[in-house]
């Protein structure tokens, strides 16, 4: 089951990136022949559904945010790249979204604990699905059509995608830390310099289908980095008014 015009928007990035839709069905496959059969799903659903949850992307502000992450006692989902500084400043996040482009020595220190890491299959990262092997606690998803093991619950990037992943188990507030969608490529983030037009164009699009979700999610929005349509504009200082 895919989120009403989802479909639509996967056809837009196909075009606008020049996706194969062919490749990205292909890891799909192969990500569902790794994956065990398990109660993760569940797992998730009991982690998320009408908790307030944050959501922590590895934009320019998250270095801004550590102080205040590390204090917070809510369900943290962090976005690939993300979860290097986190574990640097020791703040294990629940739930990690993820096309294993970030930190794999990062991951590596957490795939037999309790966090759920979330691997999402797509044409480029073929060679990577084998990491999953390793991952205690996994789920799969896709951009196509879900089947099997996989799941699609929308979204484009590691960050906005951890925004549909806690709109569709249910998440009563999402918070954004770390989430800027600016001009600016965090230092976490791991771009290379001859991949940051690209990575720039990703942000935009992750961006637009943020604001897009904001008008269909019974989840309250907020965000703690730069103003996102559809979403509040909040303080550091706010968020503990929000949690409580």
């Amino acid at each position: 089951m895919m989120i009403l015009g989802w479909k639509k928007r996967y056809s837009e990035i196909l075009k606008e990136f020049n996706y194969s839709e062919k490749k990205d069905n292909e890891s799909a496959k192969i990500l569902n022949s790794i994956l065990k059969n398990n109660k993760i799903d569940e797992k998730i659903c009991k982690l998320v559904k009408g908790k307030t949850v944050c959501v922590i992307g590895s934009g320019p502000s998250l270095s801004d945010a550590i102080t205040k992450l590390k204090n917070l006692k809510i369900v943290k989902i962090a976005a690939d790249s993300s979860v290097n500084l986190l574990l640097e400043n020791r703040i294990i996040p629940e739930i990690v979204v993820t096309d294993l482009d970030g930190d794999i020595g990062s991951f590596k220190k957490i795939v037999k604990t309790k966090c759920v890491f979330v691997v999402h299959a797509h044409g480029d990262n073929i060679k990577k699905l084998e990491f999953v092997k390793k991952i205690k606690n996994c789920i799969g998803t896709t951009q196509t059509k879900p089947f099997g093991k996989i799941k699609n619950f929308g979204g484009f990037t590691d960050g906005d995608r951890a925004v549909f992943l806690a709109n569709h188990y249910g998440a009563k507030k999402i918070i954004l830390f770390g989430m800027d969608f600016g001009d600016r490529i965090g230092k976490y983030s791991q771009t290379k310099k001859a991949e940051r037009k690209t990575k720039l164009r990703k942000l935009k699009r992750g961006k637009s289908l943020l604001e897009w979700l904001s008008t269909i999610t019974n989840s309250e929005l907020f965000t703690t980095s730069k103003p996102i349509m559809g979403f509040k504009k909040i303080s550091y200082k706010e968020v503990d008014t929000i949690i409580t």
